[in-house]
């Protein structure tokens, strides 16, 4: 089994949920007592959060880096950044590591891909929904249509995001606005949902929706357990 780095924190409530599901898919897999390995660093997700409202992304990505380092050095195989907006800081994380980076969009698209879906809807905090690194991803790895909501809708879902998710606050009214927008996007031709933001599924579940909802969490946690289990990396 290899181990799997994980840089968390970004934020923390939906670290655990990479923790839990990792270990999860690790014993259904080979049963007993079996877990993951795993090399954890949990940042302090305020400094890095006043960074992202200041647009302030290489400095952001020069102390991810610093962090993705120290789970190099504890052991890691390969690493997962726990987040979908910070992988804006991809590129400097992988500059700086030796070992691979397990791209969330990389996974959520391959998923999309085997399932057929041409046009997507993305929920996620407005850098996420708004700024190329991601939605571009999509495309290009998925031969996607990526839609996102019109702009008053993406500076609800970023509100809900970081004001309440973030602080492990789950609203009913939250609930019902995220079911509008997807039921929006769905009325602009998306063919399924992507739940773009790590803590967006502790509020908005499948039967939430109408449309088939991708998970980023439960699919790059899937990949992770694949690629630390798979034979010909054993």
């Amino acid at each position: 089994m290899q181990t799997i780095g994980l840089l968390g924190g970004l934020s923390w409530q939906s670290t655990q949920h990479y923790y839990r599901l990792i270990n999860e898919g690790v014993a259904q897999q080979l049963g007993g007592l079996h877990s993951a390995q795993i090399a954890l660093w949990s940042v302090d997700f305020a400094p890095i959060e006043a960074l992202q409202h200041q647009e302030r992304w290489e400095q952001a990505g020069a102390l991810l880096a610093q962090a993705a380092q120290r789970i190099e050095a504890a052991g890691a195989d390969f690493l997962l950044l726990c987040t979908n907006t910070m992988h804006i800081t991809a590129g400097a994380i992988e500059a700086a590591i030796g070992i691979p980076l397990l791209h969330i969009a990389d996974a959520t698209a391959e998923r999309l891909r085997q399932r057929g879906i041409a046009a997507v809807g993305l929920l996620g905090t407005a850098f996420t929904m708004e700024q190329p690194f991601y939605r571009e991803r999509l495309a290009q790895r998925g031969a996607l249509r990526v839609l996102t909501p019109e702009p008053a809708d993406r500076q609800s879902v970023h509100r809900i995001i970081y004001e309440e998710l973030c602080l492990g606050v789950l609203r009913e009214e939250s609930r019902a606005e995220m079911q509008r927008i997807a039921a929006a996007l769905q009325r602009a031709g998306a063919e399924a949902l992507i739940a773009g933001c790590t803590e967006i599924s502790m509020l908005l579940q499948q039967r939430h929706t109408a449309l088939p909802l991708f998970d980023t969490t439960a699919i790059h946690a899937e990949a992770a357990v694949a690629r630390a289990l798979s034979p010909e990396r054993a």
